[in-house]
């Protein structure tokens, strides 16, 4: 017999065969599900809507592709960085090479001219300090005009002289070098007996280096020394030795420094070099052997 039923949603009557008791369908009226009672029973419960589970969200997949994009991120800077810092240091010390060279370049010129090496710090008759080896390359590194407006008659810290001291040439600076005043030198001569910097006054001869050209130190670069480019004041043998070999002291390359020898070419020293072979690198004449590199 037809059972009588009505929608618990919308309230619609109808009577439905008996043969589709307990069996759920949409209404008629309003589409909801509903479920068909058993013949005697009042209308069924409301039924539980049933929906398909609902994916996630376009804000949730945003934050996700956003949170995956950042960690990705994070770890491809992470591994490039120390990529990106070597290859400008590389560049930066390039830079330094390419700057010895012109040094290494000037004083040859230098040499061709006046048969020998421009003395490391030239002083007075009263010892005063007068004029640094710096100076004296500077027509030889296409600063003329500077070298013009020197007074050679006063010393070097004079107010016309360090009036000059912006007029620092590019070559006398390290890219690697701190951020200084503006006027401080990378490159100094290593100055004593038997360097080729020598004594105050003294200017070597080729001939004079015995040890080999190639095999002698004619200046090295520095870092955090404070020394003004056109002052007269260099390192000793024994600073230069403590300052190459000596990995905590701060240097503007890691690992060590690069160096102009007496022959003009340029070479990259390791912390780590022996101190004798140091020393027998920066002397000119005592006939000690410099091992192969």
């Amino acid at each position: 017999m037809p059972i009588p039923f009505t929608c618990p949603f919308c309230g619609h009557q109808t009577n439905v065969a008996d043969q589709y008791a307990g069996q759920t369908g949409p209404c008629l009226a309003c589409g909801q599900m509903i479920t068909i009672p058993a013949a005697g029973f009042g209308p069924a419960p409301p039924p539980v809507a049933v929906r398909p589970s609902a994916g996630p969200t376009a804000g949730a997949i945003a934050v996700v592709v956003t949170a995956l994009f950042l960690v990705c991120g994070g770890v491809l800077v992470a591994l490039l960085l120390p990529a990106v810092q070597a290859a400008r240091e590389a560049a930066r010390r390039a830079q330094c090479t390419n700057n010895l060279k012109q040094i290494g370049l000037a004083m040859h010129n230098y040499l061709d001219t006046h048969k020998c090496f421009p003395a490391a710090v030239l002083t007075n008759e009263d010892g005063a300090p007068m004029r640094s080896w710096r100076v004296a390359l500077l027509p030889y590194l296409e600063a003329g005009a500077t070298y013009d407006q020197y007074d050679f008659s006063e010393p070097w810290d004079s107010e016309n002289n360090r009036a000059l001291e912006w007029a620092r040439p590019s070559a006398y600076t390290c890219p690697s070098a701190a951020p200084t005043n503006g006027f401080e030198t990378s490159y100094v001569m290593i100055v004593g007996k038997g360097t080729i910097g020598g004594e105050p006054n003294e200017s070597v001869k080729i001939q004079d280096i015995v040890d080999g050209a190639s095999n002698t130190i004619l200046a090295i670069e520095v870092a955090g020394q404070g020394i003004s480019w056109i002052e007269p004041r260099e390192i000793t043998v024994d600073e230069a030795v403590a300052y190459i070999a000596n990995p905590g002291r701060r240097q503007s390359h890691p690992g060590g420094v690069n160096a102009v020898m007496a022959d003009g070419s340029v070479r990259f020293i390791p912390s780590t070099t022996n101190p004798a072979v140091l020393k027998a690198m920066i002397t000119r004449d005592d006939g000690q052997a410099i091992p192969p590199w």
